[in-house]
């Protein structure tokens, strides 16, 4: 009967209590305490981090994308090490290429226009050549004569940001290279990495985790490969039209369209805008051409190609993909300006596609478990009774 005594004796201790219920209270606020102190030093961290991270994703992106080549070389008999150099070289090899092209025209008209800029004011200001003569027409002449000095300083001074433009290129350069390496390392070693982690988890759960990644997967590459398809499509139909008309730099704005048709919702209106001008420049008819061509190819690629390309893809909603849109935008400027805000909006469908697997993953197993805690008198019910009454065991 002693430990009833001692029982009592501290239930009747208000002192003593009141200590127990204080060290309850101290260690409740030091672990919430602890874990908000921890929760802000991650965020500080990753806010430091911030251009890794977006980097990290964007290698991430670029590997869930190549993975289906890779795995159908790989399928073919070849080794996984020697499939991923073949698919990440090729790769390269065709971005460089796309790059080259659309940039080289740019650089050179740039130059050219460079060179001959200080020819073209000294035209202007004696009424020579196309810009002097529209000087002319537009009455400008007084006002070219009084700020030639002041032009010609502006032109002397072009060359003063060519150190931060170089040091832009530079980090531009580095920061394609480190996602050059990490997309390759993603692609010979996420695997391994990911079968490694699914040998720890209960055989049950591994089967669920592959599943759900393997239809992650789909949904990301597949939305990502019909989009490129219509991107295609879209720059071989301005390509042809920009050819007929005799617009100049027709393979240059082309792959403009291409790459940034690739954009969701807002592609085509970015791609749009400067090819119509530069065929309004080039001629009147060309422009009206180019612009009835572009409103004709926006509407058959929403209505037509995209509900065909993207059919065995996961298909969203269209309210969720403008939300998606707007906050990966909002989230890709906090973390990289511009740079980030674009790479936010070029991630944000597939993102949300890999969202919705997984959560329709999560209410088919919550329903599964739900209509199994709902009908546990089913089960009983259909096992044999012995004589007496009493049910017997299933075999």
């Amino acid at each position: 009967m002693a430990v009833p005594e001692q029982k009592a004796d501290r239930e009747l201790d208000p002192s003593r209590s009141q200590r127990v219920q204080d060290l309850r209270v101290a260690r409740t606020a030091f672990i919430a305490t602890g874990a908000v102190v921890s929760v802000g030093i991650g965020l500080a961290v990753l806010w430091r981090l911030r251009v890794v991270v977006l980097l990290i994703v964007v290698s991430l992106f670029l590997g869930a994308l190549l993975h289906p080549a890779v795995s159908f070389v790989e399928r073919r008999g070849i080794r996984r090490g020697l499939a991923t150099v073949v698919v990440f070289f090729f790769s390269a090899a065709v971005a460089a290429t796309v790059g080259y092209v659309l940039v080289h025209p740019v650089y050179t008209s740039a130059t050219s226009f460079a060179k001959e800029l200080p020819s073209l004011v000294r035209q202007a200001q004696h009424g020579k050549g196309q810009i002097g003569h529209l000087v002319k027409r537009l009455h400008l002449e007084s006002y070219v004569k009084k700020n030639v000095p002041r032009l010609e300083t502006l032109i002397s001074g072009l060359g003063r940001p060519a150190l931060a433009v170089g040091k832009t290129v530079v980090s531009g350069v580095v920061a394609l290279v480190t996602v050059g390496v990490l997309t390759f390392f993603i692609l010979f070693e996420a695997p391994r990495m990911i079968r490694g982690v699914l040998n720890w988890m209960r055989p049950e759960r591994s089967l669920r985790v592959r599943r759900v990644l393997g239809d992650v997967g789909q949904a990301v590459a597949g939305y990502m490969l019909g989009n490129l398809a219509t991107s295609m499509i879209a720059g071989i139909v301005i390509f042809v039209t920009l050819r007929a008309t005799g617009v100049p730099y027709a393979g240059v704005l082309a792959i403009w369209v291409g790459i940034v048709d690739f954009l969701p919702l807002v592609g085509g209106l970015l791609a749009g805008v400067p090819t119509v001008a530069v065929a309004l420049l080039h001629s009147l008819p060309a422009g009206i051409v180019t612009l009835v061509v572009f409103l004709v190819y926006q509407q058959l690629e929403n209505h037509v190609l995209n509900p065909v390309v993207m059919s065995r893809t996961v298909r969203l909603n269209p309210l969720w993909v403008l939300l998606a849109i707007l906050i990966g935008v909002e989230l890709g400027g906090i973390v990289g300006s511009t740079l980030g805000g674009l790479v936010g909006a070029l991630l944000a469908v597939p993102a949300a596609s890999a969202i919705q697997v997984i959560a329709r993953d999560l209410w088919a197993e919550h329903r599964s478990v739900r209509s199994a805690g709902e009908h546990p008198a089913d089960e009983l019910s259909a096992a044999p009774t012995a004589p007496g009454g009493a049910a017997t065991p299933a075999q």
